[in-house]
């Protein structure tokens, strides 16, 4: 099965555990015990992970360490952008909306 980035970031675990690895490399078990999930359901998770391209393992030994690839995130982001400006003025909007409404029913 051939999976991509959106189907990594899909899964809030999987959104966990990119921000986990963010900022350090980990070993499996490391992960794993971040979690209240069983450890197979951790593996499943970064196998997906694996084959999106967004980690990559090394092994040390006894040890599978999760080193994280940042730059495969970059279509997520990228499609994300794109948006911004679109949710920004709509928030603005609503926002304006708002104050209007109170504005009216202070002067009530």
């Amino acid at each position: 099965m051939r999976r991509d980035v959106f189907q990594a970031i899909a899964d809030p675990v999987r959104r966990d555990i990119i921000e986990l690895l963010a900022t350090k490399t980990l070993s499996v078990n490391e992960v794993a015990e971040k979690f209240e999930i069983s450890r197979p359901a951790i593996s499943k998770h970064l196998k997906i992970l694996s084959e999106c391209g967004i980690i990559d393992f090394n092994q040390i030994g006894r040890e599978r360490l999760c080193i994280i690839q940042p730059q495969k995130l970059i279509p997520a982001f990228l499609w994300i952008k794109q948006y911004n400006k679109l949710w920004e003025d709509r928030i603005d909007s609503f926002e304006n909306y708002i104050n209007q409404i109170q504005t009216k029913n202070e002067k009530k």
